[in-house]
């Protein structure tokens, strides 16, 4: 089957919804759906200066938040933005959760000074932010395939000429003058993560495999409290940072707080200061979690802000109204991804990327609480806008189809990325992932596999999210991006970009 269209997006999350809504109206859009992202799971919010707080102090957090490493412009532009893109969310119907006196609820999470999350349903933000999102693009008659993007279609001009998709047993293709990859992380790289099965670095593998660059692949950050099922692999269901924001505090096994001596802000610190003091104290006992203790919470604020935490710890047995919760850190969230400008462009012509799936520098080495449902409404709709402003003209010459390989032992490349290049790193183990990784094909998880590693190898200090135990400290030789790019054998090849050269 051949279809034709404008601008494909692929990806039906916060930013791919966001960026199709967005160009509805201007563009005959194609939108590729292989499920709905993180986006529903999200629990804690949208992280926005709405009312009385200042853009400027949002932006000091996250700036703080990214180790000093996030680009100052798109940081700028995400806290200025972000509160009137939260406006037309709640226009189109968005129902977030309200105070006594009508004002929008604001909790405090960590990293933040002051409260300023927006939540919905209590702890079901994403859920909430992704069901106004589809029925006002559903409402705008956007076309939809259900389907896996396995390939991009590149012209003889160097421009990206559409799209391949798997639709149940067959592959058609999608002509288009542009494509927008909104496909997340890379959660299922790793064998633990609070991400769906879907998410595993599809767009980020064909980006690199058409041409494009990647950034930051090394910081991967990790939530610090994902529920502790007893089973450590696959999905795990998230205790939203909020819970800590209502009072609830880490303990070991022993009961004794683990974040006390830490940090200032305690267990609010940013999430790579907290994950890191809990795989330390997991390390130092022996054990496989740590409990977070949220009995101080008056069950009624529990029931009613956190309905999802309730549940999830119920169905393992657990009564987070008179118990505390086993909680362990998992893969969450890609800091870095496909390197793109404000405006989601790739240095690929005609292709770009938004959201998670795209490194623009917004979070730098560590991402701030609630930041990433903002990201994707404030930069997909940037993405709409230029498109808009300037479509890619029509491609030529012959073209060529750059489909996805396969992935030899899927299981094997998650235990190795886990093993090595998780919340702790060093030298000679990173080592060994990379010879290990050389026999595991060229799919997505191979794929983006590799990068991590190449990028956390070459990277010798510690900052943010990427944290090497033979090199401990920040290093400010190190204060620079690492750029990646395939060389010509196909493997990941690591070059060195000045901090003011990142985007």
């Amino acid at each position: 089957m051949r279809r034709s269209a404008d601008i494909v997006v692929i990806g039906s999350g916060a930013a791919g919804l966001s960026a199709a809504l967005g160009l509805a109206a201007t563009r005959n859009i194609l939108l590729v759906s292989a499920g709905s992202g993180s986006t529903p799971w999200a629990q804690g919010g949208i992280a926005a200066a709405y009312g009385d707080d200042d853009p400027f102090d949002h932006a000091h957090d996250t700036e703080i938040a990214g180790a000093g490493f996030c680009d100052p412009r798109n940081v700028r532009a995400l806290v200025e933005e972000g509160p009137q893109r939260l406006a037309e969310l709640i226009a189109l119907g968005a129902r977030f959760d309200r105070d006594s006196d009508g004002s929008l609820s604001r909790t405090l999470e960590g990293g933040h000074d002051r409260h300023r999350v927006v939540h919905a349903g209590g702890d079901a933000s994403g859920a909430e932010v992704h069901r106004a999102l589809h029925q006002a693009v559903q409402l705008a008659g956007v076309r939809t395939v259900t389907g896996r993007a396995v390939g991009l279609i590149k012209s003889g001009s160097g421009h990206i000429a559409g799209v391949l998709v798997e639709e149940d047993a067959d592959v058609s293709q999608i002509d288009a003058r542009a494509v927008v990859l909104a496909t997340g992380g890379i959660g299922n790289a790793y064998l633990a993560s609070t991400n769906p099965s879907t998410v595993r670095g599809d767009g980020i593998a064909l980006a690199l495999q058409a041409g494009a660059s990647l950034v930051d692949m090394e910081f991967v950050q990790f939530h610090p409290t994902a529920l502790f099922t007893g089973d450590s692999t696959g999905q795990l269901p998230l205790v939203t940072e909020a819970v800590r924001g209502e009072g609830a505090v880490l303990r070991d096994l022993r009961g004794r707080r683990i974040m006390t001596d830490v940090h200032p802000r305690a267990d609010l610190a940013p999430r790579d200061i907290v994950a890191r003091a809990i795989e330390s104290t997991m390390r130092r006992d022996g054990c496989e979690h740590v409990w977070l203790d949220a009995r101080s919470i008056p069950e009624d604020t529990i029931r009613r802000r956190f309905p999802t935490v309730l549940a999830s710890c119920r169905r393992i047995g657990v009564d987070m109204l008179s118990e505390p919760i086993p909680v362990a850190p998992a893969e969450h969230f890609l800091c870095g991804g496909i390197r793109t400008n404000r405006d989601g462009a790739t240095d690929v012509p005609g292709l770009y990327a938004v959201g998670e799936a795209a490194g623009g520098g917004v979070h730098g080495a560590n991402r701030l609480a609630s930041n990433s449902l903002l990201e994707g409404l404030v930069f997909g709709r940037r993405v709409a806008t230029a498109l808009t402003l300037d479509l890619p003209a029509e491609s030529y010459g012959q073209p060529s189809w750059l489909t996805l390989g396969e992935d030899r032992e899927p299981d094997r490349i998650r235990a190795i990325l886990t093993e090595h290049a998780g919340i702790r790193r060093d030298g000679a183990g990173l080592q060994t992932a990379l010879d290990e990784l050389e026999s595991a094909g060229d799919g997505p998880l191979a794929t983006v596999a590799r990068t991590v590693v190449a990028a956390a190898i070459t990277r010798e200090d510690s900052r943010g999210c990427h944290w090497r135990s033979d090199h401990p400290r920040t290093d400010e030789r190190w204060n620079r991006h690492l750029v990646i790019r395939l060389d010509e054998e196909g493997r990941p090849a690591v070059r060195q970009l000045l901090h003011s050269a990142a985007t």
